[in-house]
């Protein structure tokens, strides 16, 4: 069902969704594809919400940085001097997260307002990016399905167009504390993440092009340890790009006993433990596991490639799992 969550400046209506199905209910925003909330049981059966959001459509046009919760696009991420070549010819982004581009630009992905149709158990939500939006080429036909599963799982599909070739990169960018509301900060959830690599970056988070191994350092989460902080960095996921996904993490909290359970068929997941969050939100008070392609692949080759041609079409999928033990 549908209701009414906000106008923008504009006049445009904003509408708020919600899904529910064996004990996970889930607020979905048509403003910026956002999810505003997941609420799911602990090891008590007691439901909070675990992810960070606001409550009118007002905090999240005050605060729009974090991205919470949103569908990131057309690239998310970042992209070094927000340019990057193609067939010979320079794109030129808008430098948002200067010198970079980040997440699509100023006005990305998340910044739009979706055209959402219910499905069995989900939603799907769709747009068309023009040729030209924040500097990308390429008329881009894109929907999301956001679906509830058997087990309360919620699933998310990408899927892209294009007339002309581009770079496509999408995820969701929710900041997860499985504690709930007023538990503290996630630094003390365990995490396990499969991925022996990293992309090692520069000063301004930009990939050095090289994959380090974790080597049972800071990095290593092979096993699951406590999340801690000072992350804002991509794993090489060791399952690589899969046609459908494949469970790469786990996050657990141990005071709710709730679990959260990461599958993609993405190579990549940045993990970042929002130490520069911002207000109202205290530093470390969620955690993001966003799936993807790497950041800055459009200019490293040597990168699982984001190129999106005529007559190809995008897909990724990712899939998080709720439970509690």
């Amino acid at each position: 069902m549908s209701e009414h969550f906000g106008t923008l400046s504009d006049g445009t209506v904003v509408h708020r969704w919600t899904l529910e199905r064996a004990g996970t209910r889930v607020r979905v925003l048509s403003y910026g594809g956002i999810v505003q909330s997941v609420e799911v049981p602990d090891r008590d059966g007691r439901a909070a919400n675990v992810v960070l959001g606001f409550a009118d459509l007002e905090g999240y046009l005050a605060h729009p940085e974090p991205f919470l919760g949103a569908l990131i696009g057309r690239y998310a991420n970042r992209i070094a001097h927000a340019r990057f070549p193609l067939d010979g010819v320079t794109y030129a982004l808008e430098p948002n997260n200067a010198p970079n581009s980040l997440h699509g630009g100023a006005h990305g992905f998340d910044k739009r307002v979706w055209d959402v149709r219910p499905v069995e158990h989900g939603l799907r939500l769709s747009r068309v990016a023009p040729h030209g939006e924040e500097g990308f080429p390429g008329r881009l036909e894109v929907t999301a399905t956001y679906t509830l599963d058997a087990s309360g799982a919620l699933r998310f599909v990408y899927e892209a167009v294009t007339d002309a070739p581009t770079v496509v990169n999408l995820t969701n960018h929710s900041y997860f504390n499985l504690g709930g509301p007023g538990s503290g900060g996630a630094g003390g959830h365990e995490l396990r993440l499969a991925a022996s690599r990293y992309t090692p970056v520069d000063a301004d988070l930009i990939p050095t092009g090289e994959l380090a191994q974790v080597a049972d350092g800071r990095f290593d989460f092979r096993a699951a340890r406590k999340v801690g902080t000072g992350y804002d960095h991509n794993f090489v996921l060791d399952k690589g790009v899969t046609d459908t996904p494949v469970e790469v993490a786990e996050l657990h909290d141990p005071a709710s006993g709730r679990v959260l359970t990461v599958a993609t068929t993405e190579p990549g997941l940045q993990l970042y433990t929002a130490d520069h969050l911002g207000e109202p939100f205290e530093p470390g008070e969620g955690v993001a596991l966003e799936t993807q392609h790497f950041p800055d692949s459009p200019n490293r080759p040597e990168f699982p490639s984001t190129e999106l041609r005529p007559g190809a079409a995008y897909r990724s999928e990712t899939v998080y799992g709720f439970s509690a033990r």
